[in-house]
């Protein structure tokens, strides 16, 4: 009798892990690897759409203009179309917006990988004067405590009352919902893992055979054969913007190191003061070798994305392809892979047209 009251208690435990794992999943479409999802931020339905509604709301920041889907927006394949972020009382920033789609996949977050994950990224725009304008978390909070359909949800989906709601809370079901932005299932897709030879044209296919070898874009915009999410999650030197920090390096080295040495944040100069923002991933490790050196972008809808690069200063596809052909921008720490390619217009075309095989269909519709 006990023996089968035991098992039958271990039969209930692990229907309830695998409930868990079922809600703690998203659903990936053609060419993606299963979404990773913290075990302490576990996905679902109720927790997603108010992530969503959070995403939208403008009552976040200091004017009441801006929401994360500004800089975000859904009909924009998740950015905004400028070379550049604007914020409250239209402040531009100094780096392009990258779309949200799959970032669930990036191992950090931000164009120099400041944040560890999307919920530590999530919390800080809302501070940061050139974009929500916020002085601390505090308006958000009480914004959402007042407001009666706030305090059902997160009392449904985390339990709590309104005096016990948190920025945390908050930046989870943010984090939760852009986990759900995710697009796989491109002309690409259908051809690379879903065995359809038709779905791509002569010109994209040679476009592949070219990204995977003469042009050597695979070596940091990754492709499995099982799935492809194109970024390395690395940060690389191309040049870019490196020609305006050159002249005065080494005072703005300093410079960055005494302000996070007094124990300053870094994000709003990284956003308002551009020789900093150009220094790249040097601004969170404080090694030299990262100087200038920036996040891979994943290229999956890169046709919708325009401007490209982190400062937003290369406005088409030809262009970036052009731009990788001529070996970057030459400085003295560049990436020892960036280097001439010496591509024939065909092939620049080709490539061009395999890029544009990367857009989903959800987004093409958009």
């Amino acid at each position: 009798m006990k023996r089968g009251v035991i098992i039958a208690l271990w039969l209930m435990v692990w229907l309830q892990l695998l409930i868990f794992q079922a809600s703690s999943e998203t659903k990936t479409p053609l060419g993606l690897p299963p979404v990773p999802v913290p075990k302490d931020n576990p996905q679902t339905k109720e927790k997603i759409a108010l992530g969503e509604k959070l995403f939208s709301d403008k009552r976040f920041s200091a004017d009441g203009t801006i929401s994360c889907s500004t800089c975000h927006d859904p009909n924009k394949a998740f950015t905004d179309g400028l070379p550049v972020a604007e914020g409250i009382k239209k402040q531009k920033g100094t780096r392009n917006s990258p779309t949200v789609i799959n970032a669930a996949y990036y191992t950090s977050q931000f164009w120099d990988g400041r944040a560890k994950s999307l919920e530590e990224q999530a919390k800080a725009p809302f501070i940061n004067p050139v974009e929500h304008g916020l002085k601390d978390h505090s308006p958000i909070l009480e914004v959402i405590r007042k407001d009666r359909d706030y305090r059902e949800a997160f009392k449904k989906v985390f339990g709590v009352k309104p005096k016990e709601i948190t920025i945390d809370h908050v930046v989870k079901a943010i984090a939760a919902f852009e986990r759900t932005v995710i697009s796989g299932d491109s002309a690409f897709d259908r051809y690379m893992y879903g065995g359809d030879k038709s779905a791509m044209s002569e010109s994209a296919i040679r476009g592949l055979e070219l990204f995977r070898t003469k042009a050597r874009c695979q070596d940091c915009h990754s492709i499995s054969q099982t799935s492809a999410i194109f970024t390395d999650n690395k940060f690389h030197n191309l040049g870019v913007g490196f020609n305006y920090i050159e002249p005065n390096l080494f005072d703005l080295v300093e410079t960055v190191r005494k302000t996070i040495g007094a124990g300053k944040g870094i994000d709003e100069s990284v956003l308002s003061k551009k020789e900093i923002s150009e220094l790249g991933r040097f601004v969170v490790t404080l090694d030299m070798e990262d100087i200038g050196r920036f996040k891979t972008p994943s290229l999956r809808n890169v046709a919708l994305t325009a401007p490209y690069m982190h400062d937003g200063s290369i406005k088409t596809l030809e262009e970036v392809v052009e731009f990788y052909n001529k070996g970057g921008e030459e400085n003295p720490m560049i990436d020892s892979g960036i280097r001439p390619l010496n591509l024939t217009e065909q092939e620049k075309g080709d490539l061009v047209e395999f890029m544009k095989a990367l857009t989903s269909p959800t987004f093409m519709q958009k």
